[in-house]
């Protein structure tokens, strides 16, 4: 009666505290307080990053995002990486069983068109170990040998049936466009800027992380958040003033290749499942009548700080175990609610991020939504659940945001959300971003993390019972302004930014990637349910 009495007590004060911020979105004076102000034009003095803040692997992004050399310039597309030439074979002899808890290893020859052995590295291949009838699966690793062959690395987590797959996402000569395109290219894609004056006059113009990719041919307008100090342009409009910035949106998809280029990221080179190398196998327990079917040794409970390892997990009858801490299971709306009573979370991030944020929804039919007038894509969005105390937030991070047209209003930077925190045992923060950040240079996310890693670290340090999830970027695009090998740098440096802070990881870019299932930017529920249940096990580790 008293535990009940207790809920409804919560339930109550949260409900009051809903309202009251319904009312602080609504009200016109603390909003324009936050809306980032133009700046004068001789304010804006070129950007660089204070890598004195910064943990020292961000220091120096050559090192930090090495990848072997690609073998240059090469006009002749033949001469590229083949995935209908390369082959794979086992690094042993074969063996009739395979015993739980071993490793399979395997050598992987890169070869071109005419089926000639590559001399050198810079592939990205995507290795799987699969378990079709017991719906398991795990990431291989690979190892670049940086001479054209590579060696892939399984570990054997389940009994049972299993085969290897192997995909060629890019070839080195790809990869070598990818990364001349990210590192060398200003921006690939640009926004729109809308204005509206006291008239009824609207005017568009075009918008960027830097003067120079407005493509503006006189002034720009200069925005600056007043926490972050995150700087936006846009090109000044014809006759409005910069202070009358209303709305954002995409804009355009900037052309950055050439034909070859177009050539060596096409979809039949791009992707594509190797011939078959190794024949399916039995793996068996190493002690007979021992009944265990998987390899999993005990395991600290889930919480934030803890390494992981590689893998970080793997699925087995649909739902992803962790291999570093004992990751738990969340079957039913009554068991989520349970786990997230009392508790307020904040999610940040991108729109896969809001897919945790829908599937909670979805699954816990308690859990309403707030009308807080929203139309457009990028939200914000709450829901509540009153009987449980339970209140659930998201909203998209700032600029640079592909989106449909949104109010300049609705977009905080992430360290202005997190400054705004009181934090402590009962806030759940889940930060992730990723995936808009692909179509700039690598410095435009390393200045970005910079002022996110000191908004967490001043949470930490005044509430260090609060509890921080960072969502890597997870697998889905292919092309030169959203690629795979985009991605993996992109998480090098999320999970570089947080080092020596106590933060937990939910490893996406494994998870989408260790099933027999199509890559898609936003993955379907099966994955979403297991990465949500891996976000619950951290916020309720027993």
């Amino acid at each position: 009666m008293a535990c009940s009495k207790g809920y409804r007590i919560l339930a109550v004060g949260l409900v009051f505290l809903v309202l009251v911020f319904y009312l602080m979105m609504s009200w016109p004076e603390p909003v324009t307080r936050w809306i980032p102000q133009p700046l004068p034009a001789a304010a804006y003095v070129s950007e660089s990053v204070n890598w004195d803040s910064l943990p020292q692997e961000l220091t120096n992004l050559t090192s930090l995002l090495y990848w072997p050399p690609t073998g240059g310039h090469n006009s002749d597309f033949l001469a590229s990486t083949s995935p209908k030439t390369s082959t794979y074979h086992l690094a042993g002899p074969a063996q009739a069983t395979y015993i739980l808890g071993s490793n399979l290893e395997a050598i992987l020859v890169a070869r071109d068109h005419w089926g000639r052995p590559k001399a050198h590295g810079g592939d990205l291949f995507r290795a799987q170990l699969l378990g079709p009838e017991l719906k398991a699966g795990v990431p291989g690793e690979v190892k670049d040998l940086e001479n054209g062959t590579y060696l892939l690395s399984f570990p054997l987590l389940w009994a049972g049936r299993a085969q290897v797959q192997v995909r060629l996402i890019h070839s080195s000569e790809a990869v070598g466009v990818l990364r001349r395109v990210w590192r060398e290219t200003r921006a690939t894609v640009d926004f729109r800027g809308y204005f509206q004056g006291t008239n009824g006059i609207q005017e568009v113009v075009t918008c960027n992380v830097d003067p120079q990719s407005t493509g503006a041919r006189g002034p720009t307008c200069q925005y600056k958040d007043v926490v972050s100090g995150e700087i936006w342009f846009c090109a000044q409009p014809p006759t409005l003033p910069c202070s009358a910035l209303v709305g954002h949106s995409s804009g355009r998809y900037l052309k950055v290749t050439t034909p070859h280029d177009e050539l060596l990221l096409a979809g039949n080179v791009t992707d594509q499942k190797l011939p078959s190398g190794i024949p399916a196998f039995l793996v068996t327990p190493a002690e007979p009548g021992n009944r265990s079917n998987m390899a999993l040794p005990s395991r600290p409970p889930c919480r934030p700080g803890h390494l992981s390892l590689k893998p970080s997990g793997f699925y087995h009858q649909d739902r992803w175990h962790s291999t570093f801490c004992s990751s738990r299971s969340f079957p039913t709306a009554d068991s989520i609610l349970s786990c997230l009573a009392g508790r307020m979370v904040y999610m940040m991030g991108d729109s896969t991020l809001r897919q945790w944020w829908e599937y909670l929804r979805d699954t816990v039919p308690s859990l309403k939504p707030v009308d807080l007038h929203v139309t457009y894509q990028a939200g914000p969005l709450m829901a509540v659940e009153t009987t449980r105390g339970t209140v659930l937030h998201w909203r998209a991070h700032s600029w640079p945001l592909r989106s449909l047209r949104t109010p300049v209003a609705s977009l905080h930077s992430v360290a202005r959300e997190l400054h705004g925190l009181a934090g402590g045992p009962y806030t759940v923060v889940v930060l992730g971003m990723g995936a808009h950040f692909t179509t700039f240079p690598p410095s435009v996310l390393a200045r970005r993390l910079e002022g996110i890693r000191e908004a967490v670290k001043a949470l930490l340090d005044r509430a260090p019972s609060t509890l921080v999830v960072i969502k890597l970027a997870n697998t889905g695009y292919k092309s030169v302004y959203g690629s795979d090998w985009l991605t993996l740098q992109v998480n090098r440096l999320l999970r570089a930014a947080f080092v020596g802070l106590r933060v937990a990881f939910v490893d996406a870019w494994e998870m989408t990637s260790s099933l027999a299932l199509p890559d898609s930017i936003h993955p379907g529920r099966l994955i979403v349910r297991n990465e949500v249940d891996l976000l619950l096990s951290f916020i309720c580790p027993t």
